[in-house]
């Protein structure tokens, strides 16, 4: 991977891991832009955007995404620090377990503003289909951020104030979730190690030193 370059870092993880704080640290050290599971659900909520009217755009605008983004935030998405603070609009594991299944239409329209990131220059992705969409990138990155059922237990008891049983239940949910839409339109496990180049188990240590360990293996 040369940093050079324009590039691409997906960050798959299981709920409960830490592995979408670790993407937002990992990009505010790269001063490179974040995109995330919530900021795409946001555009396409606020913008009621589909494959179709992505298209459109596109014809129309030569800096489309740029011209969208300016429309969800007052902020300049150009410059990259600020980008990678507002664009990590997480709400909580709560969120997630309300979400409605995605349609095709829906994840049409992922694909194209997730390319669209890449085009706009270098970004941090986390998502479910990131390491699907970029796997023919020339100059991308595959990290999985992982972490034992008790570990993922306790961490969301702590920041959603949930019982045990609670967390349990919501982490059986998300599991499934996520692997029937990988195994949807992906074809494939996202427990599949050769999806990925590097595979980090966040037990015993903190974003941070995730983070780092994935800047040293850059």
């Amino acid at each position: 991977m040369n940093k050079q370059e324009p590039f691409v870092i997906t960050i798959s993880r299981e709920v409960g891991s830490g592995g979408h704080t670790v993407g937002r640290i990992l990009s505010e050290k790269l001063a490179v832009r974040y995109c995330d599971k919530q900021l795409l659900e946001s555009l396409q909520k606020e913008l009621n955007l589909s494959a179709q009217a992505i298209e459109r755009l596109k014809a129309e605008k030569k800096n489309w995404l740029k011209d969208i983004l300016g429309a969800v935030s007052p902020l300049n998405m150009l410059s990259p620090m600020p980008a990678a603070r507002v664009m990590d609009l997480g709400q909580g594991y709560t969120r997630e377990l309300h979400s409605e299944v995605t349609s095709d239409e829906i994840f049409a329209a992922e694909v194209q503003i997730l390319q669209g990131f890449a085009q706009m220059g270098s970004c941090v992705i986390a998502g479910r289909s990131g390491f699907y969409v970029f796997a023919n990138h020339p100059n991308s990155l595959h990290v999985l951020i992982t972490a034992s059922m008790p570990y993922r237990i306790d961490r969301i008891m702590k920041k959603q104030a949930l019982s045990e049983k609670e967390a349990k239940d919501l982490i059986d949910r998300i599991d499934k979730g996520r692997e029937t839409y990988i195994r949807r339109y992906a074809g494939v496990s996202r427990y599949d190690a050769r999806n990925y180049n590097l595979t980090i188990k966040a037990d015993g240590h903190s974003a941070e030193e995730m983070a780092n360990l994935i800047l040293s293996y850059m």
